[in-house]
């Protein structure tokens, strides 16, 4: 049962977490923990490898770079409070501090869906315009498209995040590990089917367009990879894309699945898993995917290796 509250300002919420045993909890928390420092490492790995190796030193690696980036900081901000869930059950949690996480923590997801986009755009000029490709990629271009991105999901997650924090709130247990749109409404006073039309509005826009680029330029790399000569430059050229193509189902098959399907279908706990999809495991798995059989990075890592020993062994 979610617990009343006697008056519609809620001065903190509870965070309900997981149902787990006694037992249990103290692995989960381990695991979820383990996870996250793994995660960090990793993500860490690739930003260090791409600004140590000149060989990298493309728009792929450097927009691959500010992914990286981008996953510290969202895998960081639901963490926190899931770890603490997962250690001492149902949570605590100040309204300021709860609304901050709401709107951090869809911003970096509206930002990665930016991003994304723009990793597309850069394959597919890498591919269907080679000759053009550094010319049309400079290094100001790819500054400029990875602020707007960081702009654009700043920028589209202040109407939902304000229009939440400004409910009536008339019960205080989020049934969630952390502060999100849909278990927060549901605490609220009053009927808040405009806020939920409002918030599909705003965030299907900035999603949903995205993944309709993302699909039109794979649309069209496809075409020019079907029209390369030989079957070794088709390999080469999808080597480039499946990393961009396995992240982008991942994030997009798991948020789609919360933010554009119909909660009332699901068991309760099923939203939680499927965050932990998004908000945990696919920043865990990124560096994985993007480094995992690239000679790239393998090369750049044993010139980086090589270049730390000739350091550590002196003159």
């Amino acid at each position: 049962m979610m617990a009343h509250y006697n008056h519609t300002w809620n001065p903190s919420f509870i965070l309900a977490g997981f149902t787990t045993t006694e037992t249990l909890r103290p692995l989960a928390f381990l695991g979820a923990l383990c996870i996250y420092l793994l995660t960090l490492a990793g993500n860490l790995f690739i930003i260090v490898l791409v600004r140590a190796d000149s060989g990298l030193s493309t728009p792929m690696y450097f927009f691959i770079s500010v992914l990286s980036f981008l996953e510290l900081w969202y895998v960081s901000t639901t963490v926190s409070t899931l770890l603490h869930t997962l250690l001492h059950g149902p949570s605590p949690i100040p309204s300021t501090v709860c609304f901050i996480q709401l709107y951090v923590f869809h911003s970096l997801g509206m930002t990665e869906c930016y991003l994304l986009s723009v990793m597309a755009l850069d394959r597919y000029l890498a591919i269907c315009r080679p000759l053009h490709y550094h010319a049309l990629m400079s290094r100001q271009v790819q500054l400029g498209l990875a602020g707007a991105s960081w702009v654009a999901g700043f920028s589209a997650a202040v109407v939902p995040a304000n229009l939440t924090a400004t409910l009536p709130f008339c019960l205080k247990e989020v049934a969630h590990y952390f502060c999100d749109l849909a278990p927060l409404m549901h605490l609220a006073c009053v009927d808040t089917g405009r806020h939920t039309q409002v918030h599909g509005t705003v965030i299907g826009v900035a999603t949903g367009c995205n993944f309709v680029l993302i699909l039109g330029f794979y649309g069209n790399i496809l075409k020019a990879v079907f029209k390369l000569p030989s079957a070794a430059s088709r390999a080469k050229a999808f080597s480039t894309c499946t990393s961009h193509m396995t992240v982008v189902a991942l994030f997009y098959g798991s948020a789609f699945t919360v933010y554009v399907g119909s909660p009332g279908n699901r068991p309760e706990d099923t939203d939680k898993l499927i965050a932990l999809v998004y908000a945990l495991l696919t920043p865990f798995l990124n560096p994985i995917i993007y480094t995992l059989r690239n000679k790239e990075v393998k090369e750049a890592v044993k010139r980086v290796t090589a270049k730390l020993r000739n350091i550590f062994k002196g003159p």
